[in-house]
């Protein structure tokens, strides 16, 4: 094989290297950023009618930043909320409420016992790791609905579902802190979509949402 084509061939070959490691390289970069930054991921919901009540189940992908992780560790307690928003679309004035359901569910680390818990409704949940807490954090069943004014038959409502983490419940330092970083910005996006009551038994109300 003559040397040009010899060095041609090794060129490709470096050059083909290079284009892997630097594809491993962004993804190992990319997904130690998203770790380091947390992150709130809807994963599915579902409404649901049950002895006269409107429910919604919702699971979720939690995780936390490297710096509410050392919060956590340090005492700091953290707060999440889960609303449901259902929307009466008005056309000559803003969107009216008729329905809401909002969950608060505190996340403390115990020093003594090295485990995690989760506060919600005045009952308390302990767990061994955090991953355990966030898995439970994320996994809200049977969210119950209150209704402002009876939803009507066979009309469409609009619901908006969103997790964040309450900041308005962390210490004034803490506060200050959030307004100076982004480290404490931890936030699901909306989930949007059309609903009709009286809801179908088989569907799931949620492959509609934007």
């Amino acid at each position: 094989m003559p040397c040009s084509e010899k060095t041609d061939m090794h060129a490709a070959i470096r050059n083909a290297l290079l284009n892997i490691m630097f594809i491993l390289l962004t993804a190992l970069f990319s997904s130690t950023t998203l770790a380091a930054k947390g992150h709130i991921e809807i994963e599915s919901f579902h409404l649901i009618k049950s002895d006269e009540n409107l429910y919604i189940n919702v699971q979720a992908d939690i995780d936390l930043s490297t710096t509410m992780k050392q919060a956590l560790e340090k005492g700091v307690d953290l707060y999440f909320v889960t609303r449901l928003l259902i929307m009466k679309p008005r056309w000559y004035w803003l969107d009216k409420e008729v329905a809401r359901s909002k969950e608060r569910i505190g996340l403390s680390y115990q020093a003594l016992t090295r485990q995690y818990r989760l506060l919600q409704r005045g009952q308390s949940q302990s767990f061994p790791t955090l991953k355990d807490a966030l898995q439970a954090l994320g996994h809200q069943p049977d969210l119950l609905i209150k209704e402002h004014t009876p939803l009507l038959s066979d009309t469409s409502y609009t619901a908006i579902l969103q997790i964040w983490l309450d900041v308005s419940r962390l210490s004034k330092p803490f506060q200050l802190e959030w307004l100076d970083t982004q480290d404490w910005n931890l936030s699901s996006e909306k989930k949007i979509w059309q609903v009709t009551f009286p809801l179908a038994p088989t569907t799931d109300n949620e492959s509609d949402y934007r």
